[in-house]
């Protein structure tokens, strides 16, 4: 399933129309998994693992190799699909890639010399301090790597990567969450990354791990503090909201006084992927373990405090 809004008047759980990647008609701009039923009120995004690339995108980019693999969260999307195979959990994966427009920035959060002039209207300039360095709306450098691209975008671009991947995107998701919250009184939105190795940043041991959520708005703490422990547990050194503690996704759709709680998973890729950090390595049967057990862990404590709780009028 793909997706817009519903008409007005349609049930958030109502099938949505496809939006496709530009430059490559016919191609999803992400999947959405949600059978009816679910077993548990969870939903997995992976915004940043997408790896359909057109080739008028890629002709654009100085170096495409380097530059996309440093920008996707590799192939961590293999540990969300088969987490929510063995949980049951609602499943939206992105397609589109990172480098094309990054699902985890708000609209207007670029380098706005990034675009040609002149602009439709004056852009709204929220600017972040990650875009500043680089990593926006539309990434333009990366350390190590400079510069992505051989030229600007025009506008009708950013429009059209907006209206065909950002938005429907999230559009999707805030439906699927509606869907479940509806369905369970409360929900869990888990979105899912993988970062480079940490430096042990003075601690003895290099966090594995990052449980982000926007320093305790976007989650309610004792979920926040199951994940923490969970990962403990496994022996997996967990961080707290540092360095990463959730960016636009959290801050757009978690909302723990209406009872949908969001927080971010940042995974090592050492843990799953090869020395490299390229291909899936002997660790990934292990991560998909440790990230079933967490989400199991965190459906129960959500559905053991929904019960006991009213749900928020809308």
């Amino acid at each position: 399933m793909t997706g817009t809004p519903p008409a007005t008047g349609e049930s958030p759980c109502a099938e949505l129309p496809p939006a496709t990647i530009p430059g490559m008609e016919g191609q999803p701009s992400f999947t959405l998994d949600m059978p009816a039923g679910l077993p548990l009120p969870v939903l997995i995004a992976v915004p940043h693992a997408g790896r359909l690339y057109p080739p008028e995108l890629t002709a654009r980019m100085r170096l495409p190799v380097v530059a996309s693999i440093r920008l996707e969260d590799r192939l961590v999307d293999l540990v969300g699909r088969a987490v929510a195979r063995r949980t049951g959990a609602a499943l939206l994966v992105a397609q589109a890639p990172r480098a094309m427009i990054d699902l985890n920035r708000g609209p207007a959060d670029m380098d706005w010399d990034m675009v040609t002039r002149p602009w439709p209207a004056r852009p709204q300039h929220v600017t972040s301090s990650r875009a500043r360095s680089g990593l926006g709306l539309i990434p333009r450098r990366l350390s190590g790597v400079g510069e992505l691209w051989r030229e600007q975008v025009a506008p009708w671009e950013l429009e059209e990567r907006l209206a065909r991947v950002h938005r429907p995107y999230h559009q999707a998701l805030n439906d699927a969450l509606a869907c479940l919250r509806a369905q369970w009184g409360a929900v869990l939105l888990l979105d899912l990354h993988s970062m480079p190795p940490l430096g042990s940043r003075g601690l003895s041991i290099a966090a594995a791990c990052v449980i982000g959520d926007r320093f305790g708005v976007t989650c309610a703490p004792d979920l926040a503090a199951a994940a923490i422990g969970q990962m403990a547990a496994y022996g997996r050194q967990p961080a707290h909201n540092r360095p990463y503690a959730g960016g636009y996704v959290l801050d757009r759709h978690g909302a723990p006084g209406r009872h949908t709680h969001a927080l971010q998973l940042e995974l090592c890729r050492t843990l799953y992927l090869d020395s490299h950090l390229q291909d899936a390595g002997p660790g990934l049967s292990r991560t998909i373990d440790e990230v079933a057990g967490l989400v199991q862990r965190l459906a129960a404590e959500l559905t053991s405090s929904a019960s006991a709780m009213p749900m928020a009028a809308e």
